[in-house]
């Protein structure tokens, strides 16, 4: 009986890791049909060929072209949140302790991750996207906002949720002007100068 347990485990493993490759293939075919076509010029029959998929698999995985779309910007996110926050992590792991380099830790992984993925930065800029994206888009920001008044210890009154505000959209700015950037230098020019301005701004300072 022990065997037959570790067979199914084994098995469902396999299955599992089966599945991951497979809903990976789809989002890179994904990314590469919409970046190169947008939202509405694309078709599920596009992602398909490009896939080397069937019809069937994408239905069963994502449900359509809008969670397919989607679950990209769900990937695409949660990329910025994966190396932001091991970047603070690894800067604690450091010694860091102050909030505002632990943030400038992770605002400079935001900025290289938007450079890396410029393609679908541009994408989800552009507008062209399923209705009611830009609603979840705006939610997802106000999420981030309030991750980072935790790590800044801000309070909930309006001034100092609006300094939060105001220094994560710098950050987003920057990933604007990055899906622009020719080559990683200007990346890093533009990444130096969020650092820059972040600290000059640094409202929770108190000996500023």
């Amino acid at each position: 009986m022990p065997r037959k347990v570790a067979h199914q485990s084994g098995n469902n493993a396999w299955q599992w890791s089966r599945t991951a490759e497979t809903r990976r293939v789809m989002l890179q075919a994904a990314r590469e049909v919409f970046t190169e076509r947008g939202f509405s010029e694309s078709s599920i029959a596009d992602v398909v060929q490009r896939a080397n998929s069937s019809v069937g698999s994408i239905y069963h995985h994502f449900g359509g072209k809008t969670e397919l779309f989607l679950a990209l910007w769900e990937d695409h996110q949660n990329s910025y949140e994966e190396h932001a926050t091991a970047a603070v992590a690894q800067a604690r792991a450091n010694g860091e302790e102050d909030p505002l380099e632990l943030f400038i830790a992770g605002a400079r992984a935001f900025c290289q991750d938007a450079w890396e993925r410029r393609d679908l930065q541009r994408l989800f800029l552009e507008g062209d996207a399923p209705p009611g994206f830009h609603v979840m888009r705006r939610a997802r920001a106000r999420g981030w906002v309030r991750q980072n008044a935790v790590l800044f210890g801000a309070g909930t009154d309006p001034p100092e949720r609006l300094q939060v505000s105001v220094m994560t959209a710098i950050i987003g700015e920057a990933a604007r002007e990055i899906t622009a950037c020719e080559d990683e230098s200007e990346v890093a020019a533009i990444t130096d100068s969020v650092a820059t301005m972040l600290r000059r701004l640094d409202p929770f300072n108190e000996d500023a």
